[in-house]
């Protein structure tokens, strides 16, 4: 009976998900691979032309697409180092005795729960207003000015943007890591007179390698799909200085009407990420120290 009972349950709450994710994720992933064999702008009234493999091997003669790599690429190495760095900073700071960790905790989450497009416009006001009155303010017009509108500097202001608003995010996973870790390994390590450098790179670190994992590979995944902030930020611009993969495959399809080139982007997109982040996942689960 107890099986039969969980058969039940099983059957009540997981077929559901599995259909819904069959549908919205599986099948279309499926069409998409289809479509990337032919040539076709997405009407369904204009006929489709077989074409094999050429749609895969005009990408290495689109400029636009290797540049878009280049740059997702530059993009992603910067937003997991910055993301990393600063959610651990977070995680240490409010795990720390001080006074206001929850609401600490809190604030620092906030920027998470706005949403890409929102994030993307309010960052536009700040760039555009708030940092040019700041230059006029400080005299600092070197650093102080809308960086969005220059292109060796819009880069950075899109990993900026990004890192307020994942940062938050990843705090909470470092910091159920941080709680994870024994209490008297650490109380160990301060009677044997360790200062507290040397307990977070011979303790704290390795002992964090799981969260870390977790957060690589989120952070990994997100900064190589990141589409809206990218939209909402800089549209690409200026001069398709931030056209990020996404949003490249997005102009293909929908702008251009390559659909079936575009598909055939998508699947290369795809198959990057997740080689990268199954890599990813290897190698620092390799790492991993047990408790």
């Amino acid at each position: 009976m107890a099986n039969k009972n969980k058969r039940k349950w099983f059957v009540l709450f997981v077929v559901p998900l599995l259909f819904i994710f069959t549908t919205v994720v599986i099948i279309p992933f499926l069409i998409g691979i289809y479509y990337a064999f032919f040539e076709w702008d997405g009407i369904s009234a204009n006929p489709m032309e077989f074409v094999g493999l050429d749609n895969f091997g005009k990408l290495f003669d689109d400029d636009q697409f290797l540049r878009s790599a280049w740059l997702t690429t530059l993009f992603t190495v910067l937003s997991v180092i910055t993301i990393n760095v600063v959610g651990l900073a977070f995680a240490l700071l409010v795990t720390s005795k001080i006074r206001t960790a929850n609401a600490a905790r809190t604030l620092l989450f906030m920027p998470y729960l706005i949403g890409g497009l929102i994030l993307g416009y309010i960052w536009q006001f700040v760039f555009l207003d708030v940092f040019e009155f700041l230059g006029e303010l400080t005299g600092l017009t070197d650093v102080f000015f809308n960086w969005l509108i220059d292109p060796e500097f819009a880069l950075y202001a899109l990993v900026f943007v990004f890192t307020w608003q994942m940062a938050g995010y990843v705090m909470i996973v470092y910091i159920a890591g941080i709680q994870a870790i024994p209490n008297d390994v650490v109380e160990a390590a301060k009677i044997d007179g360790a200062t507290p450098w040397q307990r977070f790179m011979r303790i704290t670190l390795p002992l964090l390698m799981p969260a870390l994992t977790i957060s690589l590979f989120l952070t990994l995944s997100s900064a190589f799909k990141i589409y809206d902030v990218n939209l909402s930020l800089t549209g690409g611009g200026p001069a398709n200085a931030t056209e990020l993969f996404a949003m490249n495959i997005y102009n293909e399809i929908f702008g251009s009407g390559n659909y079936g080139f575009g598909q055939a982007k998508a699947i290369v997109f795809f198959v990057i990420v997740a080689a990268i982040t199954l890599t990813q996942v290897y190698l620092t689960k390799k790492r991993e120290v047990e408790m």
